[in-house]
């Protein structure tokens, strides 16, 4: 029997600012189970490109970036850690630079290809909560709940500009609201798993919905 074919797997998919980091941590605490933010590993291969000074454009270097990083999530309650060489860059891979580069590395055949064998070792008993754009759609296709959790763009937005502007950084809305835009059609048009709902995913419009009626939604659909 497959080991992990047991393993039940919750995949949540969807474009960033939708709330899915937000839903899948809770979710993952509320259940016990363990925690993939695929985002993040892109968000730190990138920065370890960045300070070991590989070119974004390297292909090559970066695939081999990616398969030897030393990369650990910690989830403490609600809160999850990010790790790279047992250094917590949490703050670092949230940076809207992090973010970017992170999408243009993601279209890169090499780098989605070495890290695909690591996400799926995430799976693992009791349980996994997968937070990405392909969990549903090429990491875990066999899913037991896949979730396709959306909002329009303005709002996103408008939820990062806030984000940021109570962490005390300086922002621009329409410079957001801008790279949101450019970084959904860089996702959704991609060769290599695009940003899709699975044919079996539950849509869920987070735009007028509160995080609290979000999470009873998924809660619901468990």
């Amino acid at each position: 029997m497959n080991r992990t074919a047991v393993v039940p797997v919750i995949a949540v998919d969807g474009p960033g600012g939708s709330g899915k980091g937000t839903i899948t941590t809770r979710l993952a605490a509320h259940l016990g189970w363990h925690f993939l933010d695929s985002g993040a590993l892109y968000r730190l291969t990138a920065l370890a490109a960045l300070k070991s000074q590989v070119s974004l454009d390297d292909e090559a270097a970066l695939g081999e970036l990616a398969a030897g990083l030393d990369i650990r999530f910690e989830l403490d309650g609600e809160n999850v850690r990010a790790l790279l060489d047992q250094q917590d860059v949490s703050d670092a891979i949230r940076l809207e630079d992090a973010g970017a580069s992170a999408s243009k590395i993601a279209a890169l055949p090499a780098v989605r290809a070495a890290l695909k064998g690591r996400q799926r070792r995430f799976r693992q008993m009791p349980g996994l909560v997968a937070d990405g754009r392909d969990m549903g759609t090429v990491i875990f296709p066999d899913a037991q709940l896949k979730i396709f959790l959306t909002a329009s763009a303005e709002i996103r937005a408008e939820r990062r500009y806030k984000q940021l502007k109570d962490k005390g950084e300086s922002v621009n809305l329409t410079r957001l609201f801008r790279e949101i835009k450019a970084r959904d059609l860089r996702d959704q048009s991609r060769s290599i798993a695009p940003l899709r709902p699975a044919e079996d995913a539950v849509i869920i419009d987070s735009s007028h919905m509160s995080i609290e009626e979000v999470f009873s939604k998924v809660v619901s659909l468990i």
